[in-house]
């Protein structure tokens, strides 16, 4: 079987989660991005936590055994994990949606995602669509997520306004968030920005949907023009040190790459 998966990337493909790094499920503890976003989840995961007094938004679940973790850092933070309201998604591979349905179970929280995303969702992560789909991988728990997300919908709650970027190409469904935080008068805008790595399983070939290349060539250029002060990546390390748009080109030559070996 072809493997071009690496740390950096989602390891959807491999059966069992065999080989998931042991940074995915590492705890650090929950800290502050800036102003009322949080970092709530692991070394090599993130899940995104952005407050308000009227209730909090969720972005990401991290894997399935993390839910645990990712509740014990929101209440380390002296946040109720009632008063989340919403959880969002930047894809739907098991390493970033595997404890949405748990953490949703727990909070009450609705779930909301691209079209996409919320079928990939319902399905476990096991969509034949998805670049890095394999028939022999475990699924996760499914998800009841609304599919009512699309490019440019703005998330409210409460002062909360956050805004959604369709950014396919890692999967269908993938999704930037960005909204501002502030401590003081001092605010900043935050990107939450989903994988723009191309990696596949055994069988897909980027090469054969040049309609789907073109959606993610859109990506990279939708990325590197995102109001970016600070870049947060659903693997942190992923977006260390870069800017959306070094984070933008990273992608790009990562794709290139892949078609370059698509043709040998």
């Amino acid at each position: 079987m072809r493997r071009t998966l690496t740390a950096l990337a989602c390891l959807a493909a491999l059966p069992a989660f065999a080989q998931m790094p042991s940074a995915w499920s590492e705890p650090v503890a929950p800290h502050v991005i800036y102003g009322n976003t949080y970092q709530v989840g692991t070394k090599g995961l993130s899940a995104i936590l952005v407050t308000s007094p009227q209730g909090h938004i969720l972005i990401d679940g991290t894997i399935v055994k993390n839910a645990p973790l990712i509740e014990a850092n929101i209440r380390k933070l002296g946040f109720r994990l009632e008063d989340v309201k919403l959880i969002l998604n930047t894809h739907a591979h098991h390493d970033h949606a595997g404890a949405i349905a748990q953490l949703a179970k727990d909070t009450g929280a609705t779930v909301r995602a691209t079209a996409a995303s919320a079928n990939m969702m319902r399905l476990g992560g096991k969509d034949p669509e998805d670049p890095q789909y394999s028939p022999g991988e475990d699924g996760y728990p499914k998800v009841d997520a609304k599919g009512d997300i699309v490019d440019g919908s703005v998330v409210t709650l409460g002062p909360l306004k956050l805004t959604a970027h369709v950014t396919p190409g890692h999967t269908h469904g993938g999704t930037a968030w960005t909204w501002d935080a502030c401590e003081g008068k001092t605010c900043k805008h935050i990107a939450f920005v989903d994988s723009l790595y191309a990696f596949t399983s055994d069988g897909y070939r980027y090469s054969d949907h040049p309609a789907f290349v073109a959606e993610f060539r859109k990506t990279f250029d939708r990325v590197a023009s995102l109001p970016c002060d600070i870049l947060v990546t659903p693997h942190p390390e992923q977006g260390e040190g870069k800017t959306c748009k070094s984070y933008a080109e990273a992608g790009r030559k990562r794709l290139d790459t892949e078609l370059a070996q698509e043709k040998r």
